[in-house]
């Protein structure tokens, strides 16, 4: 079945009427783009409670907030998720259609934004062969970016590659992303041959390192996270070799070449990020150019998080509580940097989150987890059944069914009738 999540776009001008703002400006001096990964709109309200006044609720207090809304396409994952909100179109036309997906012309499964042309820049690894190449239409910075003749500055950052390309399209200055090998932000040589200074700098702080020595504790007493307590699920995921899956938790028992990958997992990732993004913002004088520039910021450790310990979790409440904090950190930096009124913020996410099936079989709800192994087994034994030939399929995978047209004509069947068969 098709599942289309609800997501949301807050509009945020730091000023008592949108409209008064813009009164005396052609344009705002800077737009910053925030993608929270795997968030859904219902914590909005779930986790309102421990919310501070000037982050979450702030931007739904005076912004705009857009409720009724949904993806027309599936799957939805990171990468067709950021291309669509940043070109406004559907995978069918930007071409991202998955994370990777099966190309039928090199015959193999290709990465969203890889890219062997180009190396890394940061780090002695593979990590920065990456481009937005793939990406087939134009983002709203390549349009910014076009509207000014190349003046207005575009830079993006995210922990994941693909949050932080697909966002910068085609024309960013610069893309950033974090190395867990080196713990540091890289880019590509297809946006720069070296690291700016101020990169270098950062990076030279080794704030990885240091959050790593830290524990991750509850931003308030356990008994405030009622609404998805208890906190020691049978289905989460023991990421920090614990022995358990409650508060608080430590790096202690993680083996030294996992820590900084496993960092992307805690709440630390988010606010390793916030303080490369408030780096770019200041040394990059974002906003202050007299052009309107454009900063993309991409919050993945949602993403992580959610997945290790699904949506009702203690864990990703915390998380999202934390992340209020950066927030509101975060326009309290605009405000300084660019001024109250100069700036367009919005937020959104690239997609949502289904329930844990095991937290629904809890709760006497039918559920159950899809194995595509079997869906593949099956499509494979039905094909021999039907055509005596297992090779009719080429691949299976993002629930879309390849064919192998060399065998289907080698078997002189009508290749019409097998997709009719298949659809």
């Amino acid at each position: 079945m098709k599942r289309l999540f609800l997501f949301f776009i807050t509009l945020f001008m730091v000023n008592s009427s949108v409209l008064e703002g813009q009164k005396n400006q052609s344009s705002p001096k800077l737009v910053v783009g925030i993608v929270v990964d795997q968030m859904r709109y219902d914590y909005l309200y779930r986790f309102n409670s421990l919310f501070g006044e000037n982050g979450f609720k702030k931007l739904i207090k005076e912004g705009s907030n857009f409720t009724f809304a949904h993806f027309n396409y599936v799957p939805t994952h990171t990468a067709p998720g950021h291309a669509s909100i940043y070109t406004g179109t559907t995978p069918y036309f930007h071409g991202i259609i998955s994370n990777s997906w099966y190309d039928k012309r090199l015959k193999r499964t290709i990465y969203c934004t890889s890219d062997r042309s180009f190396s890394t820049v940061g780090a002695n690894d593979s990590k920065g062969q990456m481009s937005p190449k793939k990406l087939l239409t134009t983002t709203i910075t390549d349009q910014l970016k076009l509207a000014t003749n190349g003046r207005s500055k575009i830079i993006s950052v995210a922990i994941k590659d693909r949050a932080a390309i697909l966002p910068g399209g085609h024309t960013a200055n610069a893309a950033y992303w974090y190395d867990s090998n080196t713990g540091g932000f890289i880019t590509s040589t297809f946006y720069m041959q070296q690291l700016p200074d101020w990169v270098k700098k950062f990076n030279d702080r080794k704030l990885a390192d240091k959050y790593m020595k830290s524990i991750w504790k509850l931003s308030y007493p356990l008994k405030e996270y009622e609404i998805n307590l208890p906190d020691n699920k049978a289905y989460e995921k023991d990421l920090f070799s614990e022995n358990k899956t409650t508060f608080p938790h430590s790096f202690n028992n993680v083996p030294k070449n996992m820590k900084r990958s496993l960092l992307s997992s805690t709440p630390f990732g988010n606010e390793l990020l916030f303080n490369f993004a408030k780096a770019a913002l200041v040394n990059e004088h974002m906003g202050q150019r007299g052009q309107t520039d454009f900063l993309a910021i991409g919050f993945s450790s949602t993403d992580y998080i959610g997945h290790s310990y699904g949506p009702n979790s203690v864990e990703i409440e915390d998380t999202y509580v934390k992340l209020d904090s950066l927030i509101s950190e975060l326009i309290k930096l605009l405000n300084r940097q660019v001024g109250n009124g100069n700036y367009i913020l919005f937020l959104t996410a690239d997609h949502g989150v289904s329930e844990n099936p095991d937290f629904l079989k809890q709760n006497n709800i039918p559920s159950g987890w899809v194995n595509f192994s079997v869906i593949s087994d099956s499509l494979k034994s039905f094909s021999k059944r039907k055509f005596g030939n297992i090779n009719i399929l080429e691949n299976f995978s993002n629930k879309q069914i390849f064919l192998n047209y060399s065998n289907i004509n080698s078997l002189k069947l009508n290749l019409a009738d097998v997709r009719k068969i298949y659809a």
